[in-house]
């Protein structure tokens, strides 16, 4: 079965980000060897600014648009912060975006997560997300919300350790493999 490679974008800058905590799980762990899940850093991103995007863009820009052009498949994790996703995921988004609209996650079968200490587990963080993916036609994979409320409570030691929020992880790359899968062209068989 061919590999599927997928990227993770991780909204939260801190060094002991439970988001980036999760990615690295997921890469680690719980992604079978079929799929390889690669994390790209937002860390150097400059803020958007619509006077160089088209012209002079920065090279951390055009690794990030790279990066997702050929991935086949985005994860993308955030942290809820004023009950919205965080400008460091709004940023990178307002990056993908362009220019002129032609971002590389438009049509990419893509799944998110938000993950905070708090009991709503980010889920207006969530909406926000999801209505700036579906403005750049994004293509969401078709499963439940992947809420991860009291994350603090459920990593250790560097590591997502909660059984559940585990298994709902891993069952949420599942169906973005299968889409990926579906959305791959078929290879022509000679009999």
């Amino acid at each position: 079965m061919k590999t599927i490679h997928l990227l993770g974008l991780c909204g939260s800058l801190r060094k002991a980000s439970s988001n980036a905590v999760i990615l690295r799980t997921l890469a680690t762990e719980l992604v079978p060897a079929r799929i390889h899940l690669r994390l790209h850093s937002l860390h150097d991103l400059p803020l958007y600014n619509g006077d160089v995007d088209g012209g002079n863009v920065p090279a951390a820009v055009l690794a990030l648009r790279d990066a997702v052009e050929h991935a086949e498949g985005v994860i993308l994790g955030t942290p809820e912060y004023s009950h919205g996703m965080s400008g460091v995921m709004k940023n990178a988004l307002d990056w993908l975006s362009g220019p002129n609209l032609k971002s590389p996650l438009k049509g990419k079968p893509t799944i998110t997560f938000t993950a905070t200490p708090a009991f709503t587990g980010g889920t207006r963080a969530q909406q926000q997300l999801h209505e700036t993916l579906w403005a750049m036609q994004a293509e969401l994979v078709a499963y439940p919300q992947i809420i991860i409320a009291d994350v603090d409570a459920k990593i250790c030691d560097g590591r997502l350790w909660d059984e559940s929020a585990r298994q709902f992880l891993a069952n949420g790359v599942s169906a973005l493999e299968e889409r990926v899968r579906d959305a791959a062209p078929a290879t022509l068989t000679w009999a």
